[in-house]
């Protein structure tokens, strides 16, 4: 297969935080050849339960319509090649973005994070953390540490965490044919949290169960990289998973995370999501979050 991705969804509201995604979504778009999409989704008061009236709607649809040219000029400024098309949508943002996505075949949706509130919450923005759990198709979600121009978006170094789960499967298959079409290395990370299990071993270090399991899922994912000419590395880790995955991210340099949103939690207890969303909270590298529901491309 040459490619993964052959179409992006960029949804906008015109913030900086859907700049930033959409910033990284051109990029992607750009080195796979896709084309894209960008959308806005605009609530109005029956959605919202606001007090604008019928008379404040052409006002809103301006907005919406401006905030898509924006990003749309973007796209165009960056690579003339790109194909791009544009709408305007009514209608509850997440729902609405799924939907196009689901009914136009869109290979990947690309959106921006929020950042910190205080000291300690970080926000996904409703918007995002609704699409990242209900999409059926992967979503490339960028924090607003990953700013830059997209000429300087790079996708050389991807992080592959796996945990041995069909999820996990799912996503590495993702991550292994679009490292191979943008010619990027990967790293595959086998990490579990050691506290369920009872045992003496040293701070750090896994029990030799989970040690044997760890090398057999990280040597199949490097197996399947070398099946497809990727240069490929592996480490095993003790630790919860939502610490450790930011860490090695960060320790490696890497331009990219793709995970799968289920997997496994301690010995046969299935998670829906929560260690991928809060890694999407946790770290500043962009996560291609690779549902379930997203057969092997």
């Amino acid at each position: 297969m040459s490619r993964v991705i052959d179409s992006m969804l960029l949804p906008t509201d015109g913030s900086e935080d859907a700049l930033t995604g959409a910033k990284h979504g051109i990029a992607l778009a750009s080195l796979t050849g896709a084309d894209v999409h960008v959308l806005s989704v605009e609530e109005g008061a029956a959605a919202t339960n606001a007090v604008e009236t019928d008379a404040d709607l052409p006002a809103l649809e301006a907005h919406a319509e401006a905030a898509v040219e924006t990003v749309a000029e973007m796209a165009r400024e960056f690579d003339e090649t790109i194909e791009v098309t544009t709408a305007v949508r009514s209608g509850t943002p997440f729902q609405t973005i799924r939907e196009y996505a689901h009914r136009r075949g869109v290979d990947a949706i690309a959106m921006g994070t929020k950042g910190r509130r205080g000291l300690e919450e970080v926000l996904l923005g409703s918007v995002t953390e609704n699409v990242l759990r209900t999409a059926r198709t992967p979503v490339l979600a960028v924090p607003p540490e990953a700013d830059a121009a997209i000429g300087d978006v790079t996708f050389e170094r991807f992080l592959l965490p796996t945990d041995g789960s069909e999820g996990a499967a799912i996503a590495i298959e993702w991550g292994i044919a679009l490292a191979a079409r943008l010619e990027a290395s990967v790293h595959a990370l086998y990490s579990v949290d050691t506290v369920p299990f009872l045992g003496e071993q040293a701070p750090g270090e896994l029990p030799d169960v989970l040690e044997e399991r760890g090398q057999a899922a990280i040597e199949g994912v490097r197996e399947r990289a070398g099946d497809a000419g990727i240069d490929s590395s592996g480490s095993t880790a003790a630790g919860s998973p939502v610490e450790v995955i930011p860490d090695a991210a960060s320790d490696r340099d890497v331009d990219l995370i793709v995970m799968g949103t289920h997997g496994r939690t301690g010995v046969g207890q299935w998670f829906l999501g929560s260690v991928t969303e809060n890694v999407v909270r946790q770290t500043d590298v962009p996560v291609l979050c690779v549902p379930v529901s997203a057969a092997p491309p």
